[in-house]
């Protein structure tokens, strides 16, 4: 390695396997140049989020990064780590400090067959990773009494708009986002199909949503006639705009192959239905993209707690590694591929290929040798998948 990528370390059973990852499938091939940041539960409560700042900073500055599952801490997690506040989403942190993009695609596998039968190809989500519900402003009100929805310009004029009348005690939230947030999320989106040579389709819930959501098809499309519609035209490509709950009933249907832009929360919950249907949630590939070139590789799960509480008592868990794994080899590949380094993306390259060599040889984690056809050969925990993962690798 020329230079270091920012290493961003997190919570729980991944936090455990994201270490094991490291001694052996990276230590011994490759001279792992990195900037640590310890972003597990207490340290982001104990430095007020100050080193999620400074993580999001340094893969910025570096221009790779490589993130961990993380906990988002609730009411039960502040009492179970004793917490002095609850603390926010470091994911939205991050994603809001790039101003980026999430693509997430799923790992395909031979043996793996996924339970949307006309899927033949992998479907991209392209999540917006900045605003809404991620960036939000809540009340909980104890009365009756109005709610107002207000907005104060820096020229001092108010724009003020009654929510409702609240007959009783209730819930009131507020969300928010940017047009040059929008334009930068239609932009890599564009980009990005045009890289991997795949159409896109947008949906959102402009119907109900004139404003908001009305907003987002509007510099979708004003975006893509002035700067990508011929380069779209050239490439045999299409773009095309559609209402949320269509666009769902549509790639049900399709054979995938697409590029698929969601809004933030959108994109959140039909990446997961994605990687479900494909097999597991830790069978997708997920990286972060600014608008400035950063790009951050993480695991596209949460931190497996129950399999974490498992690991407390002594048992060694079926714990599948391939998002962790996948996530160190596309940070590795990109900072190779940056620094002009091809032996790095070789190696990357290498390690991903005997990773499904491991599992389509039928030696797999006991989440997807429920679905492996033909049947796994040995349904193995994490440690012993990493171990046959390395075996592959050295030959």
């Amino acid at each position: 390695m020329k230079n270091a990528i920012a290493e961003l370390d997190g919570d729980e059973m991944t936090r455990v396997l994201w270490h094991v990852v490291k001694d052996k499938l990276l230590f011994p091939y490759v001279n792992l140049k990195t900037e640590y940041y310890d972003l597990g539960l207490k340290k982001r409560d104990e430095t007020d989020d100050k080193i999620t700042h400074e993580s999001a900073r340094a893969i910025q500055r570096l221009g790779v990064g490589v993130k961990c599952a993380t906990i988002t801490s609730n009411a039960a997690r502040m009492k179970e780590y004793k917490l002095a506040h609850l603390t926010p989403s470091p994911n939205g942190i991050i994603r809001a400090e790039l101003d980026g993009t999430v693509f997430r695609t799923p790992i395909l596998v031979n043996n793996l067959h996924g339970t949307v039968a006309c899927w033949k190809k992998p479907i991209i989500l392209g999540r917006h990773a900045y605003g809404d519900v991620y960036k939000n402003c809540e009340i909980r009100t104890s009365g009756a009494g109005k709610a107002e929805l207000v907005f104060t310009g820096s020229d001092g004029k108010e724009i003020r708009k009654t929510i409702m009348e609240m007959k009783g005690a209730g819930i009131i939230q507020g969300m928010h986002n940017l047009d040059k947030s929008i334009e930068n999320f239609a932009r890599c989106c564009f980009t990005y199909a045009l890289d991997r040579n795949v159409s896109v389709w947008f949906g959102a819930k402009d119907t109900i949503s004139k404003t908001y959501d009305g907003t987002f098809k509007e510099i979708f499309q004003r975006v893509f006639d002035t700067s990508y519609k011929a380069q779209f035209d050239k490439a045999g490509l299409t773009y095309f705009y559609t209402l949320i709950d269509d666009a769902v009933a549509r790639v049900m249907k399709s054979e995938g192959g697409m590029l698929w832009a969601c809004k933030n929360y959108d994109g959140d919950v039909m990446s997961d239905m994605i990687a479900s249907a494909c097999g597991s949630l830790a069978m997708m590939t997920s990286v972060l993209v600014s608008p400035s070139g950063a790009f951050e590789y993480e695991a596209s799960h949460g931190t497996v707690q129950k399999h974490y509480y498992r690991y407390l008592k002594g048992e060694k868990t079926s714990t599948n590694p391939v998002a962790l794994i996948f996530a160190w080899t596309g940070a590795l590949a990109k900072r190779g591929e940056l620094d002009g380094t091809n032996e790095l993306v070789d190696f990357a390259t290498s390690l991903e290929k005997a990773t499904l060599a491991t599992i389509e040889a039928g030696e797999m984690t006991g989440d997807i040798a429920q679905i492996a056809e033909p049947k796994a050969t040995r349904a193995l925990n994490a440690w012993e998948f990493i171990d046959a993962i390395k075996s592959r690798l050295e030959k």
